[in-house]
């Protein structure tokens, strides 16, 4: 059903929709790449906000004569592979055919037309065709039903969802700041430059000992290899897939038989709640990345073969000490030096891995370290939080807004 006053209309009869062009040519010639034109591709916008601030190349004014400028505050929308992602130049830009550009006319808020065209891209990607990737034309594009309010009406929903996006582009801010903060107090912290304060508000003193990781824990052992079921058939299966950035997660897990028809003991590979765990049979990307297990509503869990599950000696090192010291350059250097390239996927041995050496304070300040780190991942993780439900709250407002389920208040009166 319409709402009142609104009308169902095809975007060509909103805007002009015209395709990128920009004839094949190798990646940076010279004689058509390296000027100063804007030249904006797939992949600019799909990692953009609202509008277009940044570009990854530039045409010159040969370039130029087998392309085709575009202005300020045109709507760019991909058409090949992911589909439909939009965002508003902020300057006049050429692009390639894999893109279209919708100029709304003058009786149209640009604003309005890019959340409209957001909510599009599902319906868009079902309309696809397949051939070298995923695409479609102008064909789909141009007669796109639009539901159109008042332009009075488009203005003030856009005013409405822009300054939602403000707030969520104000956290994103706040979480990167909090972030770059929490990474050099890292550095400050792990390698001793910063001491903090201990219980008696007295600073840490004495040397750090230079230690091999192997001294300092109580097992390290690599997991089961098996053919896992989708179907919960015993117990949970702990897979690479399942480590997030610092604890594990439950995400499409598979399982295992508590009796192993091989004839191992699974009772050994059961994991304890805190165990750290690092892949060290994986891809290139992955090998080395290390989270702590966390037991999900007391259901217990075994982990793959390509994964290290590694005990530390809570006597001689902090759990989570251990975890952040696997977050740091240093880490990542000694595990680039130990790591085995190979076709399919890269490792290193436990006795490489065994051999990685840190400094290592006091059992005392090791756990201060890692409160005062842990409080610092609890404001990130605050805001993610917040960030989240600002982009719930958005999508939702989204949903009623631009349907008409919820009419806006415009000059004063209520629609």
């Amino acid at each position: 059903m319409v709402p009142n006053g609104w009308e169902v209309k095809k975007l060509e009869s909103l805007a002009s929709v015209e395709r990128g062009k920009f004839s094949a040519r190798p990646r940076n010639d010279p004689k058509y790449y390296g000027g100063e034109i804007p030249f904006v591709q797939t992949g600019d916008i799909a990692g953009s906000k609202t509008y277009l601030k940044s570009y990854s190349q530039t045409l010159n004014e040969e370039g130029l004569k087998v392309s085709r400028l575009f202005p300020k505050n045109t709507i760019l929308i991909t058409i090949a592979a992911n589909i439909g992602d939009v965002a508003i130049t902020s300057f006049d830009v050429a692009c390639p055919d894999s893109l279209v550009a919708i100029q709304a006319k003058e009786s149209m808020d640009v604003v309005w037309l890019y959340f409209y065209l957001e909510t599009c891209q599902q319906e868009l990607d079902g309309q696809a065709t397949q051939n070298a990737q995923k695409n479609i034309n102008l064909q789909v594009l141009r007669p796109l039903k639009i539901l159109t309010p008042p332009l009075p009406e488009q203005q003030k929903i856009a005013n409405i969802l822009s300054t939602w996006d403000k707030a969520i582009g104000t956290t994103e801010r706040l979480i990167d700041n909090s972030t770059q903060q929490k990474k050099a107090l890292m550095q400050q912290l792990l390698t001793g430059k910063k001491r903090l304060l201990d219980k008696s508000g007295k600073r840490f003193e004495g040397e750090w000992e230079e230690v091999k990781l192997q001294s300092v824990l109580d097992l390290m052992r690599s997991g089961l290899s098996r053919k896992l079921e989708n179907e919960n058939v015993g117990i949970a299966v702990i897979r690479s897939n399942n480590m997030g950035s610092k604890y594990t997660n439950n995400v499409d897990l598979k399982y295992w038989y508590l009796d192993d028809p091989q004839g191992a003991n699974v009772s050994n590979y059961i994991l304890d709640d805190g165990d750290l765990l690092v892949n060290f049979i994986n891809s290139l990307s992955q090998i080395g990345k290390a989270c702590i297990y966390r037991k999900n509503l007391d259901v217990d869990a075994i982990y793959t073969t390509n994964i290290l599950r590694i005990k530390p000696n809570t006597d001689k090192v902090d759990p989570i000490y251990l975890y952040l010291l696997t977050q740091t350059a240093n880490y990542d250097s000694y595990i680039t030096s130990i790591t085995k390239p190979a076709v399919n996927q890269a490792s290193f041995t436990t006795k490489e891995f065994g051999n990685l050496k840190f400094n290592l304070p006091s059992l005392k300040e090791q756990q201060k370290i890692a409160t005062v780190l842990t409080n610092a991942d609890k404001e990130i993780e605050l805001l993610e939080q917040q960030l989240a439900d600002l982009q719930q709250e958005k999508k939702a407002l989204m949903q009623v807004l631009l349907t008409g389920k919820k009419r806006v208040v415009v000059d004063g009166e209520s629609l």
